[in-house]
């Protein structure tokens, strides 16, 4: 009887133990799970949600992905650590580990941190758009793509040229499409002995002449300056964006045509060297 007895009495710590915390584990890990998965759950329908109104304002797909990503791990970590301390097991470590690691991704990743946000913000504040041609830290083309990390533009020569978001932010942006109309301005220099009055009117009927110069607003033919060796017209035609450089190349080409028809010179700088002789020879 006493080698029966023995194990059980072995036991009744074990089965104390369970009497009185038993209970309340069973309670704590049910709680716990309950957490977690709910938890998880509306963490992905939160995320879904999200992303379902960005897409809507129809945003940076990739913009969307990342957000998607970082919105539902960054809730899962959360939903963890609370099913952990449900369980009675201490977090303030766990978070103190998080808290450091984040700390030094961020030091590793910190330009890479900076053009993302710069991405967002332009992608939020829209000043230029797919398809627009800007100017942007010295350089000029057709706005490709804007990416999370970066900006794609095309030149006029077809080059690839990639520009970190945070450039972007950081210089001047010149957007020639945000109106859809442009001035071109051209400047034509006359000789001090041609007609003023005639040279106007030739540049006035090419312009009048070409469909692709808006009436509204009027171009504008005007004296601008009286230079060292010319006299100087300016021209200031409207055009839709697209016409621009056409516009301007044509214009040129016409001028320049019509003024040699008319006998109208267009003068360039020129320096005269007058050489003094010895009046005397040794």
């Amino acid at each position: 009887m006493e080698s029966m007895t023995q194990p059980i009495e072995q036991l009744k710590p074990l089965m104390d133990w369970l009497l009185t915390t038993g209970p309340d584990l069973v309670a704590n890990v049910a709680v716990a799970l309950l957490i977690f998965f709910v938890g998880k759950r509306l963490a992905r329908l939160v995320t879904r949600g999200v992303t379902a109104t960005m897409k809507a304002k129809e945003l940076d797909a990739e913009l969307i992905s990342f957000v998607d990503s970082l919105l539902y791990w960054g809730l899962f970590v959360v939903v963890t650590v609370a099913a952990l301390g449900q369980l009675g097991i201490e977090t303030a470590s766990f978070l103190a580990i998080l808290g450091a690691a984040g700390l030094a991704i961020g030091l590793a990743l910190q330009g890479s941190l900076s053009n993302f946000a710069a991405g967002v913000l332009i992608i939020i504040l829209r000043p230029f758009g797919a398809g627009d041609w800007v100017e942007i830290a010295g350089e000029s083309g057709k706005v490709q793509s804007i990416r999370i990390f970066t900006t794609e533009l095309r030149t006029g020569d077809n080059k690839c040229v990639v520009i970190p978001n945070s450039r972007v932010l950081d210089s001047n942006i010149i957007n020639h499409s945000s109106t859809g109309t442009r001035r071109v301005d051209l400047l034509f220099g006359i000789g001090y002995d041609d007609d003023i009055k005639q040279a106007k009117e030739i540049i006035e009927q090419i312009l009048s002449a070409d469909d692709r110069v808006l009436d509204e607003p009027a171009p504008s033919v005007v004296l601008a300056d009286l230079g060292a060796s010319s006299v100087d017209i300016a021209a200031r035609p409207w055009v839709n964006t697209a016409d621009y450089w056409a516009v301007r190349a044509d214009t040129l080409e016409a001028v320049k045509a019509q003024f040699d028809a008319a006998g109208i010179t267009i003068p360039y700088p020129h320096t005269t060297i007058t050489y003094a002789s010895d009046a005397t020879q040794g």
